[in-house]
């Protein structure tokens, strides 16, 4: 494995911030990269690295951080290097040290928060195309930063730092300095999953040349760590922030053909998929086929609830979105936990997790969330236990996948409409006469009261789209109940 590249270490002194105005305003507004979760935005438009420099002092001062010390490190696009060691100047500015990461997943980020109780941030767009970046953030012990939880005042902050054109020096300028967590991360994970017993596995991996390319050799294979009973076939392990093969985006089927292939031309008993930032993680079982989202979270919390009740947990919780298989919450309540379910995003799953003191969380999305990682979301500890999970028995991925996912889904279908509210009222007319309940607590989602199907529209807060999830108990109940939905929404 080629050595990892490293940030320059040396910074110039605090400098004034130069705004890119146009003639008509000379205020700066951030809002359009300001999500609800993190930063994100167009590099050289809605985030450059005058913009993150402010952001930097913007959290030092926030979060209260002068004179302590705070953890930056960037995925493999081309602008992380510069908007790291910007926003370590901004912090080093108003007096907070910084140890910067160097190339790191974002669940690595979560570990080094956590394992180290500091705060950090860490530059990616996980997903997004090759000209975006973003910031996600956090507090010490991995507690997430929200719009509701001080990203808000963060901005405000930063945009006054803008628009008076400096950032005020703190009595003490911060020290900058790097630390490589990598090693640390991998023993600790392959502390909570033991894999040494597991049977041989062939695993196909599709890293999406991000930052999965770095991690998986670490904590899957022999690079830093003895080595497990694994054959690892690498697909584009090679960190490029361009995304030369595909997007990413392991969320659209057309991104997993690759590796779909793959899995079936080697032979392999698994495949993996990871996202830019590698935080979420796919599944394709031997035949080349998806293992839903849904189905792992079921097949994690099963392994989760058991290693809870044998160490004396009577009930341990599981939290699930609203739009996970119900057959999450029955498995959960088969196998004697207790389900908690609660709206789409994470930082919702996060504070439910740390009120309900939940061990495990999944989304319909591939977020997964630990009690045992600071309850913040891996996609590889996710993976670590469907590799358990399949290298503890003989059968192969397909059979053990089907009994975790009895029932039918649609998977998560976009329609552009301007007047959403309107198209789910005439949803709602046309079931009125159906026997049917209807709870909003994300969206609107109708439940059959028989049993044989539900299904949720949830209006995008950033785009045109109402999105669509469905599921029955048989696909042509689920075929008929999506069309209808979908041909009185698009009207």
């Amino acid at each position: 494995m080629p050595p990892r590249p490293r940030l320059n270490s040396r910074f110039t002194g605090p400098r004034k911030i130069k705004p890119v105005t146009s003639e008509q305003t000379k205020t700066f507004d951030l809002s359009a990269s300001f999500k609800a979760y993190d930063v994100r935005g167009i590099v050289g438009e809605s985030i450059t690295a005058e913009i993150v420099e402010a952001v930097g002092a913007a959290f030092v001062d926030i979060l209260e951080l002068e004179g302590q010390t705070i953890l930056v490190g960037g995925d493999m696009r081309p602008s992380s290097p510069e908007f790291s060691k910007a926003f370590a100047d901004g912090a080093a500015t108003r007096g907070a040290n910084v140890e910067l990461l160097d190339l790191i997943s974002t669940d690595e980020l979560y570990f080094a928060c956590g394992f180290l109780n500091r705060a950090g941030a860490t530059f990616t767009a996980s997903h997004n195309p090759a000209g975006y970046n973003g910031i996600k953030m956090s507090k010490a012990g991995a507690v997430p930063i929200s719009s509701e939880a001080g990203l808000k005042d963060i901005q405000a902050l930063a945009e006054q730092y803008l628009n008076t054109g400096s950032i005020p020096a703190a009595e003490t300028r911060g020290l900058i300095g790097v630390r490589d967590v990598l090693k640390d991360y991998a023993e600790y994970l392959r502390t909570l999953v033991d894999l040494t017993g597991s049977r041989p596995l062939k695993i196909v991996v599709d890293a999406g040349n991000g930052m999965a390319g770095l991690t998986t050799p670490a904590v899957l294979g022999d690079t830093l760590l003895p080595k497990l009973p694994f054959d690892i076939v690498p697909l584009y392990f090679e960190l490029d922030g361009s995304f030369p093969n595909h997007p990413a985006n392991p969320l659209e089927p057309e991104n997993l053909r690759d590796l779909q292939a793959a899995v079936v031309a080697h032979g392999a008993d698994i495949g993996l998929a990871f996202d830019g930032d590698a935080d979420r993680c796919f599944v394709i079982d031997e035949k080349g086929e998806p293992v839903s989202p849904s189905a792992i979270t079921g097949m994690v919390a099963r392994r989760e609830i058991a290693r809870a009740k044998a160490q004396g947990e009577s009930t341990p919780t599981i939290i699930h979105n609203l739009l996970t298989s119900r057959a999450v919450p029955e498995l959960v309540a088969h196998d004697g936990g207790r389900a908690v379910r609660t709206r789409v995003g994470h930082s919702f799953i996060k504070a439910v997790m740390a009120e309900e003191g939940a061990v495990f969380g999944g989304e319909h999305s591939a977020h997964f969330y630990f009690r045992d990682f600071w309850n913040a979301d891996t996609g590889m500890l996710a993976a670590m236990h469907v590799l358990a999970a399949l290298g503890e028995q003989d059968g192969a991925l397909s059979d053990l996948g089907r009994e975790y996912e009895p029932y039918v889904s649609s998977g998560e279908i976009n329609s552009e409409i301007e007047d959403k509210a309107g198209a789910v009222d005439r949803v709602r007319q046309d079931f009125a006469a159906e026997d049917i309940t209807i709870d909003t607590m994300d969206g609107s989602t109708f439940t059959a009261n028989d049993g044989s199907y539900w299904f949720n529209l949830r209006p995008s807060n950033t785009e045109p789209f109402l999105r669509l999830n469905a599921e029955a108990t048989d696909r042509a109940t689920m075929e008929r109940v999506r069309d209808r939905v979908l041909s009185i929404v698009r009207a």
